[in-house]
């Protein structure tokens, strides 16, 4: 298969994604709608039923996001980096996780575009989606299906392994696939720094940072540093705009569970009526609950950041801060944003090197 051919197929999805959201957004199904099309809707309007975090505004929200990705500019740009497709295809297995809808993607899109095989173990949590995107793949061009295994049971039977998990599975990973080539990865969690200088615009694109998913994806903002005796009124006038997050009762669930914990513990809090803030240290922060903590100087805020580097995914700020991005963009990433920093195509081209 030409590498032309897969930048063309990979395209084509993401020119299918972008026609079926805006049927979507019409609420019309012409008539030439396929099956495959079908399906795709009713998975956005049954996917919560699966998943009670895949509420249709997200799970459109991670399609809008590939249909943007997958064109052939970017998949062209992204992909001269490299010496692909490999020479000598291995056999890659995946352990992908499902936090978010379609999270593990860039995994088994890196080890297609880079000539592998991808025997892909899907999370319970996201199932139906990754399907769906392999299976337009394999429909628009039959090419990719000697590339393309999905597994129930256990993985075997690989060459290299990517696995998604907790730090407490990364541990199990570790021990199970050490005879094998592998990139493990574990929990990370985003930072927001403020300076108290920001715009009201500024504070609301930072909620969508922390709110959209819920939270739950390793690009969400988790804790905020502010600088000492920061008055956070204007943060809780800007986060009012996601309000509507009451309106999913597990959302609320966690809300009210959490506040009373909190509560009969004594905690100090900050707490707006559907975000609670919490002083606290660690990164890892529980559903509508963000931790903050204060710093004296920019100076502090670096040395904290060089040192808790293998435990971020983004850093989120306005402030001149190495490696921090834009306040409403840590969940739109690139194609170039590999997950925890390692380059999966440059590991998947150095196992591509030798029988």
């Amino acid at each position: 298969m030409l590498q032309s051919e897969r930048i063309q197929s990979c395209s084509a999805l993401g020119a299918f994604l972008q026609r079926l959201l805006s049927v979507t957004a019409s609420k019309e199904l012409p008539p030439h709608f396929n099956d495959l099309s079908l399906r795709f809707q009713r998975y956005l309007d049954e996917g919560i039923h699966y998943n009670g975090w895949f509420t249709r505004s997200e799970l459109e929200f991670s399609l809008q996001g590939w249909a943007t990705l997958l064109n052939e500019t970017d998949l062209t740009n992204w992909l001269a980096a490299y010496q692909l497709p490999v020479e000598n295809p291995k056999t890659i297995g995946l352990i992908l996780a499902g936090n978010i809808p379609l999270v593990g993607f860039h995994d088994v899109l890196s080890v297609l575009m880079s000539g592998h095989k991808a025997k892909i173990k899907r999370s319970s949590n996201d199932q139906e989606l990754v399907a769906l995107f392999l299976e337009y793949l394999v429909c628009d061009q039959p090419k990719w299906a000697p590339q393309i295994e999905l597994v129930d049971g256990k993985l075997t039977d690989f060459d290299a392994v990517i696995a998604t998990g907790s730090s407490n599975t990364a541990r199990y990973f570790e021990f199970y696939f050490k005879s094998k080539p592998s990139i493990i990865r574990r929990n990370r969690n985003s930072v927001g720094i403020l300076s108290g200088n920001e715009s009201h615009e500024q504070l609301v694109a930072l909620g969508q940072d922390i709110f959209r998913y819920f939270g739950l994806g390793c690009r969400s903002v988790s804790k905020l540093l502010v600088p000492k005796d920061y008055h956070f009124e204007p943060f809780f006038q800007a986060m009012y705009e996601y309000r509507s997050v009451l309106e999913y009762e597990k959302y609320t669930n966690n809300y009210d569970y959490n506040k009373a914990v909190y509560l009969m513990s004594r905690s100090e809090l900050l707490d707006n009526g559907f975000l609670i803030l919490k002083k606290e240290t660690h990164y890892a922060s529980p559903i509508a609950t963000l931790h903050y903590e204060e710093y004296d100087s920019v100076d502090e805020v670096r040395q904290i950041l060089e040192r808790d580097a293998d435990i971020l995914q983004c850093v989120v700020s306005d402030l001149p801060l190495a490696g921090s991005i834009p306040f409403g963009s840590s969940q739109h990433p690139l194609l170039t944003d590999y997950a925890d920093g390692v380059d999966t195509l440059a590991h998947l081209t150095t196992w591509g090197q030798h029988n």
